[in-house]
């Protein structure tokens, strides 16, 4: 897959603007891997010693290595126990949609906690001096909501801006996207700053957005998230979006202008083939460029859901897959 993508990357700028997808059958198929490859929800990082350490979705947190982005790995789960508090979120307990980023010399590790379709939910932070399984200390709850909140704290995402300050954005369905500032200091709410800002919501229609990632190129920040409906196997819609703004906080806009507060959003990865429902997506910039790490369900595989990278084109302002 390295191979392959390096030379991509040598293509001339025109050839990469032909790659714009104008329809959904345009999308690009996955790039090759193998081995451990049906997961859900993927997070990734590169240590330093250059092995890929992937988090996902199962059991107390899911996890895989690779050496070279192509040959995946089981590994064992992030948690060798389950935190006692999972049980107030969750009946099974297991854990959802991990968010790993290395910061202030030590990992960090953001997840959820909740009962599927419900917005009884936690998120959770644990960090680590490693980052592999067995290494995690997990630091409680970050983020709540209930049955009367109108978010859901699930999907969790950090991003920390070029000015220091830290970033947590998270939710689906209910009103939408929402962010909260974090203190670097405790990996918590930053309790000078109790807002919660709201990032994209569908007011009319499906409440189905889902997912965060936010990354800054340029002089914009760019907003990814998953639409519609995941985990229904080959009937899944999920597809991913973008939206920019100038500000970390927004609003964000797609290429047409549209907020993502009123169902905005350009599309990145869509359902085409046997490619079915891509989403849960992160970013992760490489040597040989941004990646964009999804889910989706092998429409040749009775629906399993596997591992998703491509790389990302920015000629255009926008993220285009390839």
């Amino acid at each position: 897959m390295s191979r392959k993508r390096t030379t991509l990357l040598a293509i001339p700028v025109a050839a990469l603007l032909a790659l714009v997808p104008s329809s959904a059958s345009a999308y690009p198929n996955p790039g090759r891997v193998t081995g451990s490859v049906v997961t859900h929800d993927p997070s990734m990082i590169r240590a330093s010693s250059g092995e890929y350490l992937l988090y996902a979705t199962g059991g107390g947190i899911a996890s895989k290595t690779s050496s070279d982005r192509t040959a995946f790995s089981a590994g064992a789960d992030a948690f060798g126990s389950r935190p006692s508090w999972w049980s107030t979120y969750s009946s099974v307990p297991e854990a959802w949609a991990p968010d790993i980023a290395y910061q202030g010399g030590k990992y960090l590790m953001y997840y959820s906690v909740s009962k599927f379709g419900s917005n009884t939910s936690a998120i959770g932070l644990a960090t680590s001096s490693t980052g592999r399984p067995g290494s995690w200390t997990d630091q409680g709850t970050v983020y709540t909501s209930g049955s009367s909140s109108d978010y859901n704290a699930i999907d969790p995402n950090l991003f920390v801006d070029g000015d220091g300050k830290w970033w947590l954005s998270f939710g689906s369905w209910w009103t939408g996207i929402k962010m909260i500032q974090i203190n670097p200091s405790t990996g918590k709410q930053l309790s000078s700053n109790t807002t919660r800002y709201s990032l994209a919501s569908r007011p009319t229609g499906t409440k189905a957005v889902e997912a965060p990632y936010i990354v800054k190129r340029g002089s914009y920040y760019y907003l990814f998230a998953s639409y519609d409906t995941c985990c229904a196997g080959t009937s899944s819609t999920y597809k991913v979006k973008v939206g920019r703004a100038t500000s970390v906080t927004g609003p964000y806009v797609d290429k047409n202008g549209v907020s993502m507060m009123n169902n905005g959003g350009t599309p990145v990865l869509e359902s085409h083939g046997s490619i079915i429902g891509p989403g849960g997506q992160s970013i992760m910039n490489d040597s040989d460029g941004d990646l964009i790490v999804y889910h989706y369900y092998d429409g040749n595989d009775n629906g399993t859901p596997k591992l998703g990278i491509n790389l990302l084109n920015w000629s255009t302002g926008w993220p285009v897959a390839y």
